[in-house]
């Protein structure tokens, strides 16, 4: 979840590469997820500019599964030498919660590089419903106890803790529907399997901008400006409700401090680049940048929010 505070903290730090310390070989970038989907065309769009700061080449690896513990699982064991990285998303704080016999303890098995940016989450229904804004839903939903579902990328993922937060809040009977790749939800919700979900604006944005699915709120403390017209949950009344997708850069336990320093100035550098922020934009996505200490503070603001809404509302992968 972000807040006005992390937020700001994400954004202090400033590029000022770094030379104590220099990869003396290729650097292995390893991401939890498919080629293909936004998360890793950011990481793609900034790797060119790592690899002429660090003047070396950046190899970006995808071992998708497990809600990228199994590609947190491989950067765990590599040296903390600076050459492996961890790209990596929101499931690094939830996964610690909801997943057993893990190989390694997320808490202690990586160290903080930077993050890169904020997902914001679209509350999105179809276009041909008579929702207008976040009561409209709601009074349907009151309506019509257990009889609509809700849509998420997976048990514990962003989406369905957004979509947990509100359903709590207003004490609905709605089904859960989890699907197994986040590319099916929101087709799911087109075809009417779904009446609404809480979904990233790289997936979500498309559907809206083409009139099929209509945005009724974002959950970002602010108004963004991919949808400056679509307003906060916030503002409809959610005192508190900032919840989003977000992607980071980590390093394996023990590695240099100057390494680390290294990695985040030339991500930052890349992050700055206008090509880069514009190409995020169109995607809907916030580049936040900061250096390893903001980073640090955001993950222990994370995992306690997140940590108490899983325990609370005794969310379980077995469903």
């Amino acid at each position: 979840m972000i807040t006005r505070r992390s937020l700001a903290l994400l954004s202090l730090a400033t590029p000022a590469l770094a030379q104590a310390w220099a990869p003396s070989r290729p650097v292995r970038i390893v991401a939890g997820w498919p080629g293909g989907g936004a998360a890793d065309a950011s990481l793609r769009l900034v790797a060119p500019h790592m690899q002429t700061a660090l003047g070396q080449s950046v190899v970006i690896e995808n071992r998708s599964g497990a809600s990228g513990s199994i590609g947190a699982a491989a950067v765990a064991q590599a040296a903390g030498d600076g050459h492996t990285l961890l790209f990596d998303a929101a499931g690094q704080v939830s996964n610690p919660f909801l997943m057993r016999g893990l190989s390694f303890d997320y808490l202690t098995a990586f160290v903080p590089v930077t993050v890169f940016a904020l997902l914001p989450n679209l509350l999105v229904v179809r276009s041909e419903t008579p929702f207008r804004s976040v009561a409209d839903l709601v009074a349907h939903l009151r309506a019509n106890p257990g009889r609509e579902a809700y849509a998420s990328t997976g048990i514990g993922i962003v989406s369905h803790l957004a979509a947990v937060m509100f359903t709590a809040r207003e004490n609905l009977q709605v089904t859960h529907v989890p699907y197994r790749a986040s590319s099916q939800s929101i087709p799911g919700l087109l075809a009417g399997e779904t009446l609404f979900t809480f979904n990233t604006t790289p997936l979500a944005a498309p559907q809206v901008r083409d009139g099929k699915l209509r945005a009724l709120a974002v959950t970002t403390p602010h108004r963004i400006p991919a949808f400056p017209e679509v307003p906060t949950m916030i503002e409809q009344g959610y005192d508190g409700f900032a919840i989003n997708e977000w992607l980071g850069l980590f390093a394996p336990a023990g590695t240099p401090a100057a390494a680390v320093q290294r990695h985040a100035d030339a991500a930052a550098l890349g992050l700055a680049d206008p090509m880069v922020r514009d190409r995020h934009a169109l995607l809907g996505m916030e580049i936040v940048a900061g250096g390893p200490a903001a980073m640090a503070d955001f993950l222990a603001e994370q995992r306690a929010r997140v940590g108490r809404l899983i325990r609370d509302n005794n969310i379980r992968l077995e469903g």
